[in-house]
């Protein structure tokens, strides 16, 4: 059946619903380190697979740019998927990468046949992954995940519950980027990572990048955070799931079911669909609110000036951390009753602010009108 849209929709059928069977039959309350793991990462590399011989059966000139780059005019031996599949770097944790990524490695196409210097660029970001895996070391044994749903830490101020629940949250995220690192610095060192060179010449070993740490510590939006944060299943789920729903012509549609199937993958746990839904919200209140922004230049150009641009990025950096805890709570506490507790004991504040922006978004935006000066019209994003 191979290049067929049925090997397509039999692959993402049964890759799923094998996934969740075993989601089901092995799911406790809690997040093990189990078969799942690298079953999730194996069921994204297998339904990819399908698309991209999918895909090299069409008109290449029909495709995406994105479609171009993996597509697939053969199907592949058993020996180079169980190789794509089981690459020692990435069949744990991540990162996604191609197949035609991977045929191009093997046989000598992607860096070429001089040995590359991989290795100090290898082991500098396997250091860097390391060093964070320290870090979230030392902040988990200070402030663990019991504390969270602990009476000590209902007894804080509202205020201090939310600035804590910022602190834990990114300590949390420390794991995930630490492991994301580790295993990209394998992936350089082993010349996979290889993306051509940059303007001055110098190798790009960017390849196979899982997470930007700059970005995601600098971050001042949850845009930001998306950008820098598991790139690589963020960008699979654009390709497969977000893009391949643009028949129906509707954006949000597409965001929701893009959303729907990340909290189907990760599992059958309640808190999963919980944090999702929340990154529903906050994208569209962040898009809603500062496309309305741009339209009044004066005000942007207040915003930027003088000492109030560093006092805004330290607003918008609290702010990000602080609703980053909130959004993530569920996604760690899992079960229904732990993460209920848990938004109850900040007074479901992010459901308010987030989701409630359709309500209140009226008055905003006639005050950014009372003080924006003249508006500008902008063009809509596709």
């Amino acid at each position: 059946m191979g290049g067929t849209l049925l090997s397509v929709i039999i692959s993402f059928v049964f890759q799923m619903t094998y996934l969740l069977v075993g989601y089901y039959m092995t799911g406790t309350d809690t997040y093990d380190i189990k078969w799942s793991m690298p079953h999730c990462v194996l069921t994204l590399r297998l339904i990819a697979l399908t698309y991209d011989v999918y895909d090299g059966r069409k008109d290449p000139e029909k495709l995406s740019g994105d479609q171009q780059k993996t597509a697939l005019s053969f199907t592949p031996t058993l020996i180079e998927i169980a190789g794509h599949t089981y690459f020692p770097a990435s069949f744990m944790v991540g990162p996604q990468f191609s197949m035609r990524r991977y045929l191009d490695f093997v046989k000598g196409s992607l860096v070429g046949c001089e040995l590359p210097p991989c290795l100090m660029p290898g082991l500098l970001r396997g250091s860097l992954g390391m060093f964070y895996l320290a870090v979230y070391q030392v902040g988990i044994s200070w402030l663990p995940d019991a504390f969270i749903n602990s009476e000590e830490f209902y007894a804080l101020a509202l205020w201090k519950r939310h600035i804590v629940v910022g602190l834990w949250a990114k300590i949390t995220l420390y794991k995930y980027v630490s492991c994301w690192l580790i295993a990209e610095g394998v992936c350089i060192m082993s010349g996979l990572a290889f993306n051509g060179r940059d303007s001055a010449g110098g190798m790009r070993w960017d390849g196979c990048r899982n997470v930007h740490v700059l970005l995601l510590e600098g971050s001042t939006q949850f845009g930001h955070l998306i950008q820098s944060f598991n790139t690589n299943t963020n960008a699979w789920v654009a390709q497969y799931v977000y893009k391949r729903l643009r028949f129906l012509n509707n954006r949000y549609i597409s965001q929701v079911s893009a959303l729907v199937f990340l909290a189907v993958w990760h599992g059958l746990h309640s808190g999963y669909y919980a944090c999702f839904f929340m990154e529903f919200v906050v994208m569209n209140f962040e898009r809603d609110l500062s496309n309305y922004v741009k339209q009044y230049p004066r005000l942007v150009a207040i915003l930027n000036a003088g000492p109030l641009k560093y006092i805004k990025f330290v607003v918008l950096k609290l702010y990000v951390i602080v609703f980053m805890g909130y959004c993530l709570g569920p996604f760690v506490l899992l079960k229904l009753h732990r993460w209920w507790q848990f938004y109850n004991s900040l007074f479901f504040s992010g459901h308010v602010i987030f989701a409630g922006w359709p309500l209140y978004a009226p008055a905003v935006k006639a005050l950014i009108k009372a003080i924006g000066g003249e508006r500008i019209k902008l063009e809509k994003s596709k």
